[in-house]
């Protein structure tokens, strides 16, 4: 009993999300508690202890992760209440009259960007909408937008996924974010392609495209590379993002399609376009403020100025609320978070679209309303994942991972990260559950750690492919609930095929130092 015991609460996850299709705050909560009973009737974990592990759990989930969730769906929101939502759309829809260059920008480009900077189901909910709105079928749009968001994820929100996965494992941000890269780099490249060979269902559809998709993939992973290796995790995806849009844009131009892509017997296409053209630039840099405000603070509270970077982060607070052994501070630097930098330019750009200060406050009382089961959710499944690992349990499972799977563990490493993905939908919760497991099992077998732990966050991408609350989000924007199940037939053979792959390369390279 001793021996199943480490992975009782895992397995009651993957059952009762999978199986039982049970809510996830409730799952996560009752993953909690099973959880706090193993440690204290079978890992003899002083129930004190155990509840300061929890304590210590839910306040990290609440700073700096649910801190920035919230910021970044209240960005949104703003953006729905100012109306700024409907000329991005106008913006979006100027740019090509090519069904498959308004895929790439509106779902890999913008999409991409959505995932950067906001996250939590933004990425795939508003470039579904818009993509429909310019008249692709729902189904195919839920369809291309999952598979656009997988090469961001990473590097989200401003760089969480990888800043927890930093403090969790205690390993060096800057080398796990290349490692990242490096892993992530082959799909940055596929992903545009299998995006446009999905809409037009041949390969015969790159026809015309295949140079501007190559780009647009490739600008996005040199972006990746640059910013990650000089500046840190926040910064990549943003930036990546930005890049294979501007690329896409570029090629379109400087290479356009003889002739515009349409789908079967569409109409009034070219209306639509033409009707499109009408923007004016004032209103589109007013759209866009928000997310101009949060790169401009993003780059100058980074280590790019540390005239400003030194003062901002002095600015902290410290909390020791596990005193056990392997506890340590929490450390919370309020001004250098995401979460507060997301914030201040969602309230900024929302003043400057003509929201009033009652109007934000309100939106974001409406924003954590809206969000208080994931709020739940994350609280639980951060707060398990350290009861785990301070009871011992995550070092069990480590070397028994170790002992079955020998040298061949690295195939499996970026499983584990996209089954995280699977029970939590996010990939900083699968850093969370598994970050510390894959780094004790890489020690207990010799390889680096830093690739290890990096597959996981990579690993943790591709689960966005099967995650059920990704393909929740997709069939909801795109008014096909009740079809969650078609969307995951067609998404999960390509996770399975992306996981084989990914498998390969993080033991191509496991064992160098």
């Amino acid at each position: 009993m001793l021996e199943l015991s480490p992975i009782l609460p895992i397995a009651w996850l993957l059952v009762s999300l999978g199986l039982l299709k049970m809510p996830a705050y409730k799952a996560c909560l009752i993953g909690l508690a099973i959880s706090g009973l193993e440690a204290i009737s079978l890992w003899k974990m002083d129930y004190v202890l155990a509840l300061k592990a929890t304590v210590e759990g839910s306040v990290f989930a609440l700073l700096p992760i649910i801190w920035v969730i919230v910021a970044a769906f209240f960005t949104y929101n703003v953006s729905l209440h100012t109306g700024a939502i409907t000329h991005i759309k106008q913006f979006m829809s100027s740019l090509s009259g090519d069904r498959r260059i308004q895929a790439l920008l509106i779902a890999w480009g913008f999409g991409g960007f959505l995932e950067a900077v906001a996250g939590f189901g933004t990425a795939v909910a508003v470039p579904a909408a818009l993509l429909i709105a310019l008249g692709f079928e729902p189904f195919l749009a839920a369809v291309v937008c999952i598979f656009a968001n997988t090469a961001a994820v990473a590097f989200g929100v401003v760089g969480i996924p990888v800043n927890t996965l930093a403090q969790i494992t205690e390993l060096p941000i800057l080398p796990i974010s290349m490692a990242i890269v490096w892993q992530l780099a082959p799909f940055g490249v596929l992903v545009p392609l299998l995006i446009v060979v999905t809409i037009t269902k041949s390969l015969k559809g790159l026809h015309g495209v295949w140079l501007t998709t190559l780009i647009s993939g490739i600008s996005f992973g040199l972006a990746q590379f640059v910013v990650a290796k000089y500046v840190g995790p926040e910064l990549p995806a943003i930036i990546g993002s930005i890049f294979a849009f501007l690329a896409t844009v570029l090629g379109a131009k400087v290479s356009p399609p003889l002739k515009d892509w349409k789908f079967p017997r569409e109409r009034e296409a070219a209306a639509s376009f033409a009707k499109a053209q009408a923007i004016r630039v004032k209103e589109q840099m007013i759209a866009w403020m928000p997310y101009i405000l949060l790169l401009i603070f993003v780059l100058l509270t980074s280590k790019l100025v540390p005239i400003l970077n030194g003062p901002v982060g002095e600015v902290t607070s410290a909390w020791l609320i596990y005193d056990g052994a392997g506890g340590k501070p929490l450390i919370m630097q309020w001004l250098l978070t995401p979460g507060t930098l997301v914030l201040i330019s969602a309230i900024l750009g929302g003043l400057i679209q003509g929201a009033s200060l009652i109007q934000l406050v309100k939106l974001y009382a409406k924003t954590v309303c809206q969000l208080r089961k994931t709020t739940i959710t994350v609280m639980s499944i951060v707060s398990m994942a350290k009861v785990l690992g301070y009871s011992g349990m995550i070092g069990s499972i480590a070397v028994t991972l170790a002992g079955v799977t020998g040298h061949f563990y690295p195939l499996i490493a970026p499983s584990i990260g996209a089954l995280g993905t699977f029970i939590t939908g996010s990939d900083t919760s699968s850093n969370i559950l598994f970050g510390q497991l894959q780094k004790q099992t890489a020690l207990q077998l010799g390889i680096n750690p830093i690739w290890i732990a990096a597959a996981n966050a990579s690993g943790a991408c591709i689960g966005k492919l099967i995650s059920p609350q990704s393909i929740a989000i997709a069939t909801i924007a795109t008014g096909l609930a009740g079809r969650e199940g078609e969307l995951l037939t067609v998404t999960v053979k390509y996770a399975i095929g992306f996981l084989f792959a990914l498998g390969g390369l993080t033991y191509a390279f496991a064992f160098l130092s």
